[in-house]
């Protein structure tokens, strides 16, 4: 089983070890801060950061089987808009989402760019 990394405040680029993650827009990168989920046995949690360049948007609702925790760190993000990126509600920094597993949402947008703290984990006797 994979651990968690302990981290003491190390550095986070807002350069470097940023990726596109499977099925998103090339526009929207993550930068995962320290993770042991593991989405096939259903343990395990993941923090991550999630960037969104001005304009970009999802077309579809997401939906997941583990909690996901939201805090928009700044900029704006725009939930429930159409496959053209029209529509939806605006939400800005500061700003917060807590889900539970099933739950569909968005899709997303940001007219100006944004970036979220994200927390992901399965609630289970090993993590709490």
């Amino acid at each position: 089983m994979k651990k968690k990394p302990h981290i003491e405040f190390e550095f986070v680029s807002d350069t470097e070890g940023w990726e596109t993650p499977p099925g998103y827009p090339s526009g929207i990168k993550q930068k995962i801060l320290a993770s042991d989920i593991d989405e096939e046995k259903k343990t395990g949690s993941r923090s991550r950061l999630l960037r969104f360049e001005p304009g970009v948007f999802t077309k579809v609702q997401f939906v997941h089987d583990h909690w996901e925790e939201v805090f928009l760190v700044k900029g704006d993000l725009i939930v429930g808009n159409d496959e053209h990126g029209n529509g939806g509600e605006k939400f800005d920094h500061s700003t917060f989402a807590c889900r539970p597993p099933g739950v569909y949402h968005g899709p997303f947008k940001s007219d100006n760019g944004c970036t979220l703290f994200e927390l992901h984990y399965y609630k289970n006797r090993e993590n709490f």
